[in-house]
């Protein structure tokens, strides 16, 4: 960084989109594979490819942004617009999901008995476990936010204690999740509402999932001393990331469990 004379982050050559594109190539031919021949092996190698992929991959990342000092501003305003237009098209990966439910449950076809839930399914209750889940994520998002404030503030303590909390908040809903699927009176294969009813929540489901992974990776960094009030943009990533999974639990809770039910 002392010999450069802009402010911008030149990326070095890196191993790790090649590595990541054959691993998606093992990935896709080795589900073909287990669909015709029964063999996993492809599909194995090509994860456990992924895997040190996104782990080496995010480490240098990691090292650019904490040790080396190439997250300079302009580079962290050009992330954060990456990540608002990530989120963007995860908006818009979840709009397709209600735009199905809508499209089925307000003009319900003949076959589905001419009404919405379609004959023979019975819904799960709204003011059960789905409400229970909506308090608890919620409440991640305010710890969440607490613990943005206590990272600005310098405080490190709360700021893993607040961390900690959210890390908990989210597991315990992905255990609620699982015992909801677990005891639901419907399959995906119960037609429409099966259907988009398990695929909507299935993907929020694996959304908080990779949020509280993303949370714990923050845990981790917070822990080694990686953020300081002024230079924590990962940590924000994550908080961005925890906020929209929880407005998508709303609309998710609003129209599939309480007015689709």
């Amino acid at each position: 960084m002392a010999r450069q004379m802009h402010p911008y982050h030149i990326v070095n050559p890196s191993p790790w989109p090649l590595t990541g594109a054959i691993a998606a190539l093992l990935l896709t031919s080795g589900l073909v594979v287990r669909f015709y021949f029964q063999s996993i092996t492809l599909v194995i190698l090509g994860l456990i490819l992924l895997l040190l992929t996104m782990y080496q991959w995010w480490r240098d990342i990691v090292r650019e942004a904490t040790f080396q000092g190439h997250h300079t501003p302009p580079v962290q305003k050009g992330i954060r617009y990456g990540m608002i237009l990530f989120i963007t098209s995860e908006a818009f990966f979840f709009l397709g999901f209600f735009w199905a439910f809508y499209h089925a449950s307000l003009a319900p076809s003949p076959e589905l008995g001419g009404c919405w839930p379609p004959t023979g399914i019975t819904t799960l209750d709204p003011f059960e476990v789905p409400l229970l889940n909506t308090a608890v994520l919620l409440a991640s998002g305010v710890t969440v936010t607490w613990a943005h404030h206590s990272i600005m503030e310098g405080s490190r303590q709360q700021a893993a204690q607040s961390l900690t909390l959210t890390i908990l908040l989210g597991f315990y809903f992905t255990v609620l999740q699982a015992m909801e699927y677990h005891e639901a009176p419907f399959t995906i294969a119960d037609g429409v509402y099966g259907s988009t009813f398990f695929v909507a929540t299935g993907f929020h489901g694996l959304h908080v999932i990779i949020g509280s992974t993303f949370l714990a990776v923050c845990l981790l960094r917070q822990l080694y001393y990686h953020f300081t009030s002024k230079h924590h943009f990962g940590f924000e990533a994550a908080a961005w990331y925890w906020h929209f999974v929880d407005v998508v639990w709303l609309f998710l809770y609003i129209s599939v469990y309480w007015w689709g039910s």
